[in-house]
């Protein structure tokens, strides 16, 4: 019997690309822009999908550990040679779109200023600095975020 943890993360995993490529519009094996689902290999993670310049660590669980999970997904986005790693979290009863988006406040200050303006500005934080160290998002904003950060830069063509 298939581990259930397990089945349950990568349906998750699946949702989330899923989503995201839809939402985006991303469909082409060959596009850069498409948001892949990564096979585990070797001792360093490199993060659960890959959607250029962000790493996405995927969690489907009942009890939040956000600092810890910031922590693995900056992480695996150096192990990957990603600028940024942000975790996406699960909301129970609620679609991908709903789902939580946390990033750093470090990695959210690269980001803005990596933009250079475009990300739109309702999706800024407010004035006050987030007293936990981090930022939240929902999915759907997350993918304005996206597209407005993958409009100033691209990866690395060898």
């Amino acid at each position: 019997m298939a581990n259930a943890s397990k089945a349950r993360g990568t349906r998750w995993e699946s949702a989330i690309r899923d989503y995201l490529n839809g939402v985006l519009g991303y469909s082409h094996p060959t596009d850069w822009r498409l948001v892949k689902r990564q096979a585990q290999e070797g001792a360093k993670d490199v993060g659960d999908l890959h959607a250029w310049p962000f790493i996405l660590e995927a969690k489907d669980v009942k009890s939040p550990a956000v600092p810890t999970w910031l922590r693995q997904a900056e992480a695996e986005a150096v192990n990957a040679g990603f600028p940024y790693g942000v975790v996406i979290h699960k909301v129970r009863g609620k679609g991908p779109a709903l789902a939580r988006v946390h990033i750093t406040d470090a990695a959210l200050s690269r980001v803005l200023a990596d933009s250079g303006g475009y990300v739109p500005a309702e999706l800024y934080p407010s004035a006050a600095s987030s007293r936990f160290g981090y930022w939240t998002w929902t999915l759907a904003e997350f993918a304005q975020v996206l597209t407005a950060v993958r409009g100033t830069s691209s990866p690395v063509q060898g």
